[in-house]
């Protein structure tokens, strides 16, 4: 890219939002290696989407799996499938198209849903740590507190959430200058960089459904110190692994790339972050849930068995 062309002046119409594009600069500087990243993330994504819809349709088609539990991991898997289909799609046409060129409209979108999955998935992971506590420290009132209808509303305010915040910050968006060098050192419309192109850094609020899940392990880990039963321990802990891997990894990877952005360096290592957060946990997700979890395998075994007795 041309400095002329980086740093063109803009054209504004209305309220001072530019009309013209945003530059992605993504992983231009490794040009020899562009075919290869095509590669890799074309696989991780194909990976990503047969791993959420195929652990959603199991969830759906195995009636052991019709509990509260697995209704919050069929809303995370198509929470994921969402969410990498927002951002890797872009990338992987970047990666071949020599311009890297998005319209103010289609960075704004973008933006937007990115803000929107990333938001319900934090406050989904919350409602599932809470629904771990209630399973570990109320088991018998577990079916009575966790009912069908208290579920469906913790989905749908994870939801709505997720939009309130995108629709905040796309808003807040859509009244600024877009002014002087128009790129984006990034692989898509990221907010903190989006918004530094006019001197505004808004920041995600993570820090409720950080404490919400903090303070409903605080209570299960009581109450599975509380349990004499060695092995009512072993599976109260078994139950919360695989919850807490998937916290551990979204969360770390989250707050990895919202920190220390200001040299050449961290901005490299703010795009690893970004592509382990926004396509790695995605594709990861499905997989520490099904190979952590007895119930998942046999349902897929109940599944695979029903299909061979109904060919035969």
């Amino acid at each position: 890219y041309s400095p002329q062309f980086l740093m063109a002046p803009q054209h504004f119409w209305g309220n001072g939002t530019s009309s013209a594009h945003f530059v992605l600069l993504g992983f231009s500087q490794q040009g020899n290696v562009q075919v290869v990243l095509f590669v890799v993330f074309l696989v991780i994504y194909v990976i990503t989407l047969l791993g959420s819809m195929g652990l959603l349709v199991l969830i759906q088609l195995v009636a052991q799996l019709h509990i509260p539990m697995y209704f919050f991991l069929s809303s995370l898997s198509f929470l994921d499938f969402c969410y990498s289909s927002c951002i890797t799609p872009r990338l992987l046409w970047d990666l071949l198209d020599e311009e890297k060129v998005i319209s103010h409209a289609a960075c704004l979108t973008q933006f937007y849903f990115y803000v929107a999955f990333a938001t319900a998935e934090c406050y989904l992971l919350a409602a599932m740590a809470y629904d771990r506590y209630v399973a570990i420290c109320s088991p018998l009132l577990y079916s009575l507190s966790m009912s069908r209808g208290l579920c469906v509303l913790l989905v749908a305010s994870s939801c709505l959430a997720g939009v309130t915040n995108a629709t905040l910050h796309t808003g807040l968006a859509l009244g600024l200058s877009f002014c002087g060098p128009n790129v984006i050192d990034h692989f898509y419309c990221e907010g903190p960089l989006l918004f530094a192109l006019s001197c505004t850094t808004p920041r995600f609020n993570l820090a409720a459904t950080i404490l919400a899940i903090l303070l409903s392990y605080a209570f299960v880990l009581t109450a599975i110190l509380g349990t004499r039963s060695a092995a009512g321990k072993r599976k109260a802990f078994s139950t919360c692994t695989s919850h807490l891997a998937v916290v551990v990894v979204s969360y770390g990877s989250f707050m990895a790339m919202y920190s220390q952005r200001s040299s050449r360096s961290s901005r490299v290592q703010d795009k690893v972050a970004s592509v382990f957060y926004t396509m790695v946990t995605p594709m990861l997700n499905p997989f520490i849930y099904s190979l952590r979890n007895q119930e998942v395998k046999a349902g897929l075994w109940r599944l695979i068995g029903r299909k061979g007795s109904a060919e035969k």
